[in-house]
């Protein structure tokens, strides 16, 4: 996969040459989930704070991770945020045959293209958002437009919860919000909720010829899952559709299970961890919260048996990242203007989860729009093209401009 001046060539073309250094900077910077995001964070901040852009940084508990929220032109209510998550997933065990972290421009799929972890999925968008700053500085905005780069998206939204609860204890409120994860630059109006949990069963050991005086974890967890398989089977049997979803119903899913040391032990722990993504708009009583009181009725029935061998054995759950569902109507002043500023008619729903519930529930008329597709995130070799971060400069060039933008809030 030769990579040369030819490539370089064809994107001045395409989007500009400070957009494209923004986002090939970011990508270089290593911030998989389970790593700081600290150096990125501060680049950008030694950027804006340059520009004399005043930002506030809100840490997760041992400080080893940060949001940055930085507001452009007047210090007024209301607004325009421009999400983004700056933190990636692992590539161990992927076939890449590029630098995951080497930012490098290759002829793709699509035209030339920007590789490497994060380019999709989505520091391409957000190093376009922190290119435009100085030009939103010279312009003359009626309303701020505020940055809004988070931690830990990939692993639950814990950093745009620490966000949002920072920005309502100060009092600052944002009218819309522009979620940039990958949608090929086409407004998305809804997404599933993606709940998960994890569930400790404690037995007792044995040996596994005195099977009476044990409690099996594992057969136990085992219940525990065909429950949640169950569950799967009637959300998929009966669950009214919601027509646009390539999976238009909501799902349950075990995605671990472990448990057992030795062939002739009866085991004393397994654990199982499962999720429920579940449809917008449900009504109490058929939410995420619902299907975990099914499991959990399901836990406490199976428990008396255990105890009566081993008191101290039983169901322990931890509900260990939860990101809220997604809808918007496709008249909102953030979809008509996402609308607007992607030159795009259609409007799509997305599969993945994304911060836009966590905006949405903070008041703001949210949508979720940006450049690449999601079929590239998380994948070896993955890439944004710059024909996609180009329209994505467009639609960040056109802001201030835009109607319904300028409108008063």
């Amino acid at each position: 996969m030769p990579c040369g001046a030819r490539v370089h060539a064809m994107s001045n073309d395409l989007l500009s040459d400070d957009g494209l250094a923004w986002a090939q900077r970011l990508v270089r910077f290593d911030t998989r989930s389970e790593l700081s995001n600290l150096p990125l964070i501060e680049c950008i901040a030694d950027h804006l704070r340059a520009l004399q852009v005043p930002l506030r940084l809100t840490y997760d508990d041992e400080r080893r991770k940060a949001n940055l929220f930085a507001t452009l032109g007047p210090a007024t209510p209301g607004g325009l945020v421009l999400s983004g998550h700056t933190d990636a997933v692992p590539w161990e065990g992927q076939d890449w045959r590029v630098d995951p972290l080497g930012a490098e421009l290759h002829p793709g799929p699509d035209g030339p293209c920007l590789y490497g972890r994060g380019s999709a999925d989505m520091k391409g968008w957000i190093g376009l958002v922190v290119a435009q700053a100085r030009a939103w500085l010279e312009a003359d905005l009626p309303h701020p437009i505020h940055f809004a780069f988070s931690y830990d998206e990939e692993t639950g939204g814990f950093g745009a919860l620490n966000l949002v609860a920072d920005l309502r204890d100060a009092g600052i409120a944002p009218a819309m919000c522009v979620v940039g994860e990958p949608t090929s630059m086409v407004p998305a109006l809804a997404h599933k909720g993606v709940h998960r949990w994890r569930c400790r069963v404690h037995g007792k050991a044995a040996h596994s010829s005195q099977t009476p005086s044990s409690v099996n974890a594992v057969q136990a967890a085992a219940r525990l899952v065909s429950t949640i398989a169950d569950l799967a089977d009637e959300l998929r049997d009966t669950e009214p559709r919601y027509e646009g979803f390539d999976v238009p119903y909501s799902t349950a899913a075990v995605c671990r299970f472990e448990g057992g040391v030795a062939d002739n032990i009866v085991p004393e722990l397994a654990r199982v961890h499962y999720e429920f993504r579940d449809l917008p708009g449900l009504p109490p009583g058929r939410d995420a919260d619902a299907m975990q009181a099914r499991v959990e009725q399901r836990a406490r029935a199976l428990e008396p048996e255990m105890h009566a061998v081993d008191a101290a054995s039983g169901f322990r759950f931890e509900r260990f990242a939860s990101m809220p569902a997604f809808s918007a109507r496709a008249d909102e002043p953030a979809v008509r203007l996402a609308q607007r500023l992607a030159a795009s008619p259609r409007t799509t729903l997305v599969a993945f989860g994304t911060e836009a519930g966590l905006f949405q529930r903070a008041g703001m008329s949210t949508v979720v729009c940006g450049p690449g597709s999601i079929s590239q995130a998380h994948q070896a070799d993955e890439y944004v093209s710059l024909e996609q971060l180009a329209r994505a400069e467009a639609f960040l060039r056109g802001i201030a401009a835009a109607p319904e933008f300028r409108e008063p809030r």
